[in-house]
């Protein structure tokens, strides 16, 4: 059985077993969008629990706009050519409107990738400015939440007459889903939020997964944590695995972004009846796994359906390398992923920016072994990460199947994360 991998930029060919039964595990049928800039100027017209935008933008002198940087696939081009005519005919001028990358604490967005998110016209027309997380004095703090994180927002957001929010609703492996409140929190917060905000006493709680809202403590705090910056209007995009636009919300932050998620769920949700002994997945292809830390997402995916002591097979691309020098230095301060845990967890102290994807990477590998196939780092540098190099997706499986027998059982994930895998 041929399966087609999201693989980098180009999708990766893999043959699996042909005298196993492979449950293949994909999006529902869904249809684009046939007129998605109708669609948006319909939606700005008659939002979600929310004034029209040109309502919302009569009498603003400026308006701070946000995007996701490069490891989202928003349209943002799209979205924004029906946007920012609305602010303009409100009489906000092209010079008084910012558009601000969300990095949270990913690096800063180059001007190549610029024009890839946002267009080569928008890109040369309107202000166009990176968030830095680790620039405390840029932040503005804003007093503690319900569970005592310290709130630092990014002043250029917080001082705009008009706030707006431009993202993506996808499963999210600790706030649920992603879009609506996160392109506030972590996306424009500081170090000293994010933090406290990705810490051990928010992540290892049972509901911080994906496809958890209700309960799950993640979300609930950046959402009151968004609140309290404050929030206009979102636009938020739900999309294909071709990323054509397949539904836009908009309006209200949060009944907006709940609408989204809904519909979503009823398009990526997918089922199988029992756990299995082989998981092959992606961490569905450029963007996202132009890094291994980004990679950790199509790790903790599959591990939702894999049995205890099972093996999960990921194709990644990882062309920019492990990413951060801060996270590859976790893997020379530990020698194994329990002597991680340990520190973090009983060390008060203890704390390395992009910790946070190792603890995820930890409950992967915790329950089944991670085999990572990628052209992007050496063997030896993918063996220095807690899991083990693989030469061939074909190679892992044939492995795999040799240790469970004759009955094993196997799934596939093509376009990994990006699907919400469950168990009926």
């Amino acid at each position: 059985m041929r399966v087609r991998l999201e693989y980098g930029r180009q999708g990766l060919d893999v043959e699996l077993p042909d005298d196993h039964a492979v449950q293949v595990l994909s999006y529902k049928d869904a249809h684009p969008l046939p007129h998605p800039l109708g669609e948006l100027g319909r939606l700005l017209a008659d939002p979600i629990a929310s004034p029209p935008l040109h309502e919302l933008a009569a009498g603003k002198n400026n308006a701070c706009i946000l995007i996701c940087d490069i490891t989202r696939p928003v349209p943002n081009e799209l979205i924004l050519d029906v946007v920012l005519p609305r602010l303009h005919s409100a009489g906000i001028a092209k010079k008084d409107v910012t558009i601000l990358i969300a990095t949270g604490l990913h690096r800063p967005s180059t001007h190549g990738e610029i024009v890839e998110m946002v267009g080569a016209k928008i890109a040369s027309t309107y202000r166009i400015e990176n968030h830095f997380g680790t620039h405390r004095d840029e932040h503005d703090y804003l007093g503690e939440s319900p569970r005592g994180v310290p709130i630092w927002i990014d002043r250029r957001y917080l001082q705009a007459e008009l706030k707006l929010t431009i993202g993506l609703i996808e499963p999210h492996f600790m706030a649920g889903y992603s879009g609506g409140r996160k392109l506030i929190c972590p996306g424009i917060a500081a170090l000293e939020t994010i933090r406290v905000w990705h810490g051990p006493q928010f992540l290892e709680h049972p509901l911080a997964g994906a496809g958890h809202l209700d309960g799950n403590p993640v979300h609930e705090e950046n959402t009151w944590i968004a609140r309290r910056a404050g929030c206009d209007f979102i636009v938020n995009a739900i999309i294909d695995s071709e990323h054509r636009p397949l539904q836009f919300v908009a309006g209200d932050m949060e009944q907006a972004f709940l609408a989204g998620s809904e519909y979503v769920s009823s398009v990526v949700t997918a089922t199988i009846d029992q756990p299995v002994d082989v998981v092959v997945t992606s961490a569905a292809g450029y963007p996202l796994d132009t890094t291994f830390y980004q990679s950790v997402k199509g790790m903790v995916a599959a591990a939702a359906v894999v049995k205890p002591g099972g093996t999960v097979v990921v194709a990644a691309g990882m062309s920019e390398g492990i990413g951060s020098d801060e996270f590859a230095s976790l893997f020379d301060r530990h020698d194994t992923v329990d002597d991680f845990m340990d520190s973090l967890l009983n060390d008060e102290d203890y704390f390395v920016m992009d910790q946070w994807q190792l603890e995820e990477l930890a409950k992967a590998t915790k329950k089944a072994k991670i085999k990572v196939y990628t052209d992007g780092l050496s063997p030896h540098q993918i063996n220095r990460l807690f899991v083990q190099s693989v030469p061939s997706v074909e190679v892992a499986v044939a492995e795999a199947m040799r240790c469970y027998g004759s009955h094993a059982t196997i799934a596939v994930m093509p376009k990994g994360p990006y699907v919400l895998a469950r168990i009926a």
